[in-house]
């Protein structure tokens, strides 16, 4: 199963995290767990290319975890990174839907991040 948390202030994605496989099949082999995998691979780097930012992130391959924060910039920065966060919120929840046993979202608002 793999785990999706979203960290909100308001609207504002402050922090996305994926840990755990989606499904029983071993690391690199199942469709699911790859979607997921490569939508936060691709919001990482195109807040660093689109939106000009680094942002804050852990990777751990032994857990599955994979952690991307909302990272500080100008307005137009921070609104880019924003796009690009929802957007791969939207392609999260549409895999969390299609395969509910395998990936799980949750969206915590107004909480701290770690």
């Amino acid at each position: 199963m793999t785990t999706v948390t979203v960290y909100r202030e308001g609207e504002r994605i402050t922090r996305l995290t994926c840990s755990g496989h989606a499904g029983d099949m071993a690391a690199g082999e199942n469709i699911v767990c790859a979607a997921v995998s490569i939508l936060v691979q691709n919001c990482v780097n195109a807040i660093e290319q689109v939106a000009g930012l680094i942002p804050p992130t852990t990777v751990d391959e032994a857990t599955a975890l994979i952690s991307v924060g909302m990272p500080s910039g100008t307005p137009a920065q921070e609104h880019d990174a924003q796009t690009i966060l929802r957007t791969t919120v939207v392609g999260l929840t549409d895999i969390s839907q299609a395969y509910p046993t395998m990936v799980k979202l949750h969206t915590l608002n107004g909480r701290k991040t770690p």
